[in-house]
Order: structure tokens, then C-alpha cells, then sequence
């Protein structure tokens, strides 16, 4: 089972209708025992960092240590975010420092937010990506971006003018910038291979 972390945060009931669109036992929770008992783990999140920090709570604590402990995990937006060290939207706030980098503002020489279908190219060996031709169409909406500074991160790109972190892998660590559940068929494709990841185990 999926459990979708519950933390009074937007998109979060969207992407439980994803899975569940695409046959996924799912399960919209912060309970300890749910999330021990689950198979994969997903922490979406529309929202400032600083709220969504907030917002987890102690949620935070459980959701890490699983993840360190092997258990798959996928970040999608600013649950994406969360997963880096820091973030100075609206002031300095500590993330899961999960993946080691930090969350910084677009550039503001660039249209912000950045909204909208962006190509995004990935690396061969990147499991969100499984059976994917490089190179596909993803929606995003955010205003701040993650600089990845971790050697042992896989890294997915999209070209906003310069080279945007797209979506991560670490181990079993996964997150996505974009919006897979607001992205179509190649979105759900996506959500997919993580089901997949997770029932298997990393």
C-alpha cells in the first residue's frame, strides 16, 4: 500500500486520485503505524516551504526515518523540496536534508512562477523513468528550485534557461519538481513506476 502523507497541504487528495486511477492501493494518512506499514511513501505539497515545514510537524521525524531505512519515498513539488537540506523562501527553514542541497529562488531575471510543459531529459538509469524515451513533457508551478549539491544524486533536467532540477533519485529517495498528476498519461506513467518500486522494494 501508498500511503500519501496527510498534512493539511494542497494537491494532496489529487495525487491519491492518481494512484487510484491507475489501480494503486493508496491511503491518505499521517498515522505512525500506516506509514510503518506501508510499501512506498509519496509527501506532496502545494505551498511555501516554510508553511509545509509547519505543516509536517512531527509527521516529519517518521517519514525520515523511514526513508533512511530503505523505504521508498517520492517528493513531488515542494515535497520535493523538503527532501534538501534548506530553503530561504521567506526566511531560512531546515528541510529533511535527505538529499544534499538547498532550495533557492528563481533567477529573477526569469518569468516567476515558472508555470506550464517543460521537456525534461533524464538520465538512462533514473527507475521513475523506466521505460520512458528520453525526453518528455512535464507540467510545473513553482517559484523556487533545488540546487543539488549531492555526488550521489541522480539528476533530471529541464532547460529554463539554465539547467532546472527536474526530478532527483537517491537510492530510494525520488522526488519530482513537476506535477506528475497534473502531467497525463506520461504523469501517470511516472506515478506508476514508483507503485512498482515500492511493491518490489529498493
Amino acid at each position: 500500500m501508498i500511503v500519501v502523507i496527510d498534512y493539511d497541504i494542497g494537491n494532496v487528495k489529487s495525487v491519491c486520485n492518481a494512484f487510484r486511477h491507475i489501480g494503486c492501493q493508496v491511503k491518505l494518512s499521517n498515522s505512525i503505524k500506516d506509514i510503518e506499514r506501508a510499501s512506498g511513501l509519496v509527501l506532496p505539497g502545494v505551498a511555501a516551504y516554510g508553511y509545509a515545514v509547519n505543516a509536517l510537524g512531527d509527521t516529519a521525524k517518521v517519514v525520515k526515518e523511514n526513508a533512511e531505512n530503505g523505504k521508498p519515498l517520492l517528493g513531488i513539488c515542494v515535497g520535493f523540496q523538503l527532501l534538501f537540506e534548506e530553503s530561504c523562501e521567506h526566511g531560512r527553514h531546515k528541510g529533511l536534508a535527505l538529499i544534499a542541497g538547498s532550495v533557492i529562488s528563481l533567477p529573477k531575471k526569469k518569468i516567476v512562477p515558472h508555470m506550464g510543459w517543460n521537456l525534461v531529459q533524464f538520465p538512462e538509469n533514473m527507475q521513475l523513468f523506466n521505460n520512458f524515451e528520453n525526453g518528455r513533457y512535464f507540467y510545473f508551478a513553482h517559484s523556487y528550485y533545488a540546487d543539488i549539491t549531492d555526488k550521489e544524486a541522480e539528476i533530471a533536467y529541464t532547460d529554463y534557461g539554465f539547467n532546472l532540477a527536474a526530478a532527483v533519485q537517491k537510492k530510494n529517495i525520488f522526488g519530482t519538481q513537476f506535477h506528475p498528476e497534473k502531467s497525463g498519461k506520461q504523469g501517470l506513467k511516472v506515478l506508476g513506476n514508483f507503485a512498482r518500486i515500492a511493491e518490489r522494494g529498493f
